[in-house]
């Protein structure tokens, strides 16, 4: 049957990218809305209440997506190592420092960017605006005027695993590497070990256990990561004029290629699937809004709002494109790989909300 349907989709694969992609999006985006899932939230859930109910539901969203991929590679669907996750340009300084920065920008522009996506779907002008900086600071880092400036500071902190014998970056291979085991039973052992263990976390909690907001969030936000590797997996063919990226959900770089987009739409055969992801997702919140009446055109309180926003999203910008990635991109897509870069970028992520809401705190 899998069969059949990449059949099905190679033959029109704009068309599939295009409409499933959207879809996609939508339901991610009525999903986040509806349950508020909300990583930024959930950092401030922790250290105002002690409360880790969505923290949980991010973790478990990661669990959802990292069984979700294991089963698409037994079945052939995709190969991870095909994805820019894996790859054996190990940037760890990057990952550290954009991380770091995407964290601590997400604070003060009042969360990520697929928060920020939704809020702009529900009308809140001050997200559109979050949105469109983060894009512009997004293709400044990757090839525009702080692009230089990127490459001079953090190509000395890539590490090329090649030398070392590796051909990803993945933990299953690191594994694989120093224990002789084969490749596809270090990769099961790690999916079942770091999988079991985050769901054994996050199901402990009995507060959690009750919430089926979170459990939904958690479960749903997941799948879509699922569903997003299995289409451009599906989509993916080498002899095609123009290549499917594998991919799945994030969330910066999409940003910037979305604002090309709208610009240059005629310089493109189809949206790529970052472009209809994203709006797919600030239709989801626009969905998601008039569910609950609650669409309403907001924007900013003052001075010194504006400038907050802006300057969180400049440091989303720059920083999820040294991190390749966001809370989603890198912290749930690029987790769901097992990549080493992938992981890193999470934890640093978490910490630079962390510092960021210190921050706030001292100097608000």
């Amino acid at each position: 049957m899998l069969e059949t349907l990449k059949e099905f989709v190679v033959e029109s694969p704009g068309f599939y990218i295009g409409w499933g992609g959207l879809l996609i999006g939508v339901v991610f985006g009525f999903i986040v809305h509806r349950t508020n899932f909300c990583t930024m939230g959930s950092i401030s859930d922790i250290l105002s209440f002690g409360d880790f109910s969505r923290f949980r539901a991010w973790l478990l969203a990661a669990a959802v997506a990292l069984i979700g991929v294991a089963f698409l590679q037994g079945a052939g669907v995709m190969n991870a190592a095909d994805s820019i996750y894996l790859t054996p340009s190990f940037g760890w300084l990057a990952n550290v420092v954009g991380g770091l920065m995407f964290g601590f920008g997400m604070v003060y522009s009042g969360g990520c960017i697929s928060r920020n996506l939704v809020r702009a779907g529900g009308g809140d002008l001050r997200s559109v605006v979050v949105l469109m900086t983060t894009g512009i600071f997004g293709f400044m880092t990757i090839g525009g005027l702080l692009g230089p400036l990127r490459v001079s500071l953090f190509a000395p902190g890539t590490t090329d695993l090649t030398e070392y014998g590796l051909e990803t970056q993945g933990v299953g291979e690191m594994l694989a590497k120093t224990s002789g085991l084969t490749l596809e039973t270090s990769n099961l052992s790690m999916t079942i070990l770091i999988a079991g263990a985050i769901l054994v976390y996050c199901f402990m909690d009995r507060q959690f256990r009750s919430s089926a907001r979170n459990i939904i969030a958690g479960v749903g936000i997941g799948l879509c990561v699922v569903a997003g590797w299995m289409l451009t997996g599906l989509a993916q063919d080498e002899f095609a004029d123009i290549p499917v990226l594998l991919t799945s959900l994030t969330y910066v770089r999409p940003m910037g290629d979305t604002l090309d987009y709208l610009m240059r739409f005629t310089a493109f055969s189809w949206p790529s699937f970052g472009v209809v992801t994203t709006a797919g997702a600030l239709l989801g919140g626009f969905l998601g809004a008039l569910s609950v009446g609650r669409l309403s055109l907001t924007t900013f309180a003052d001075q010194g709002d504006t400038v907050r926003n802006l300057f969180g999203a400049a440091l989303m910008g720059i920083g999820g494109v040294l991190a390749l990635g966001c809370t989603v991109g890198q912290a749930l897509t690029g987790f769901s790989t097992l990549a080493m870069g992938s992981i890193i970028t999470f934890v640093f992520i978490v910490i630079g909300g962390v510092v960021g809401m210190k921050a706030m705190e001292r100097f608000a």
